[in-house]
């Protein structure tokens, strides 16, 4: 344990605290030190014990205005919190959707090639028979020519 020299109210005290946290100790009671003399000025002499208690009253509303103020800022928090995640799973049922229709659109267009191909195929027979039959034609034109 360490021991503080502090001053409060114009007067000196020797308080202990755990090694470490001396200057915290000193912070704080010049805080206190600070909220007394302004309400000693303002209210003027009006002993002791009553200046502490609306001391200590005054610090305990702002720690309660403090707290309540985080208090909402932690709701707004969570309430973001929330909205990002609805809003993260919204965007993964999204991409899921568009991948299932990425997907239908990949088989279509597999399907659309393999008929190109089918119909390549076909045409590709139709032209070999279709120049066939015209090189028998020809070649029968050419036959019947001679015999004439």
């Amino acid at each position: 344990m360490a021991n503080v020299n502090i001053k409060f109210n114009n007067k000196d005290y020797l308080l202990s605290c755990d090694d470490g946290q001396e200057e915290s100790l000193k912070s704080l009671t010049q805080f206190l030190d600070k909220k007394y003399n302004e309400l000693k000025d303002k209210l003027g002499n009006i002993g002791e014990n009553k200046l502490l208690l609306i001391t200590t009253i005054q610090l305990i509303d702002e720690y309660f205005d403090l707290k309540q103020r985080v208090n909402q800022q932690k709701k707004k928090l969570d309430d973001l919190g929330d909205k990002f995640k609805e809003l993260k799973r919204l965007a993964i049922k999204y991409k899921e959707g568009k991948d299932k229709e990425i997907g239908k659109l990949n088989n279509e267009l597999d399907n659309f090639k393999k008929t190109i191909e089918e119909n390549n195929s076909l045409y590709e027979s139709m032209l070999d028979k279709t120049t066939k039959s015209l090189e028998k034609i020809l070649s029968n034109t050419e036959s019947i020519s001679k015999v004439q």
